[in-house]
């Protein structure tokens, strides 16, 4: 079911940033109040949450929350906090993502500096935050809106809504954890399709492709894949519009996965053609693989040092 953003509240991880960022604004340009759920607000993420801290016939409201989302009583708390500051809770976005990062990366094995991952704590921190963070957020939305007062219902729907990747599709040497997460948020997307017909919860994703966003131009290991004469961005606010289609648009049903590069289109589950065109291509893989073989060839790569 379809779900107008004007009047209702969402909670949005990762919103001091990036695609989050410019969802959490266009909501709040739409009369959504919004609860930023992030570890801190760069600048012009504190600017939005200062000029909406307060209600307005035009705008949302705004509140920050700080959250670290591998901490499930803290996502906890973000709930209980929208409620509070809110009265109800419609629209829940668990976008906070990170990009193989250098201290969770899957060529820096825990133990491995500059990982911050240790051997013992028998976890992925990306994983942690790309994965468990949005099924954990999606369990506690789904158990909220059951028990809110009105139940959600076809008359009264509720919007989830995910952030994949193109890399869900498209699979790098560079970047495996970041693809496995991806992927898992695509099935996962997939895998709660019927909740809309049966409750009225509508689950949906978007695939972005390459984004100007800090998780690219904030990391130099990460600038280095692209050929910036070759490859094109494609902005923060043109994946927002594509999120808030998700809900508002009447065809974008449970279990809809939207590809956003320089062109939208609907990714399918089978036989799909893949990402292709301007906004989704990356063309300097060659030399980051050239460097990643170079760290395979060190002695000792991934074995556990013995204090």
């Amino acid at each position: 079911m379809a779900l107008s953003v004007a009047g209702k509240t969402a909670v949005v991880t990762g919103a001091g940033s990036g695609i989050n960022l410019a969802f959490s604004k266009l909501l709040l340009s739409k009369s959504c109040n919004v609860l930023f759920a992030d570890l801190s607000l760069r600048p012009e993420a504190q600017e939005v949450v200062s000029a909406h801290s307060s209600s307005s016939s035009t705008f949302g409201r705004a509140v920050f929350q700080h959250t670290d989302v591998t901490d499930w009583t803290q996502l906890e708390r973000m709930f209980a906090i929208a409620v509070e500051e809110f009265g109800i809770v419609d629209i829940v976005c668990p976008g906070a993502g990170v990009y193989e990062p250098p201290f969770s990366n899957f060529w820096h094995p825990p133990g491995s500096p500059p990982s911050t991952d240790t051997p013992t704590s028998n976890q992925y921190t990306s994983l942690s935050i790309n994965v468990t963070h949005p099924i954990r957020v999606t369990q506690l939305a789904i158990s909220h809106f059951l028990s809110s007062s009105p139940p959600v219902s076809a008359s009264n729907p509720k919007s989830i809504i995910h952030i994949s990747s193109i890399a869900a599709q498209v699979s790098a040497l560079t970047s495996p954890i970041y693809c496995a997460s991806k992927q898992a948020i695509s099935g996962f997307v997939r895998s709660l399709a019927l909740l809309e017909p049966r409750l009225g919860i509508r689950v949906t994703g978007v695939a972005p492709g390459v984004i100007k966003t800090p998780l690219w131009t904030d990391n130099p290991d990460k600038m280095e894949l692209l050929k910036e004469e070759v490859d094109e961005w494609v902005s923060a606010e043109e994946v927002a519009d594509v999120m808030l289609a998700c809900i508002e648009r009447e065809e974008n049903v449970g279990g809809t996965i939207l590809e956003v590069g320089k062109v939208v289109r609907r990714v399918e589950a089978l036989m799909d053609p893949g990402p292709s065109g301007k906004g989704n291509t990356v063309s300097n893989r060659t030399k980051v693989e050239a460097d990643i073989f170079g760290l395979l060839n060190t002695e000792g790569w991934g074995k556990i040092k013995k204090e």
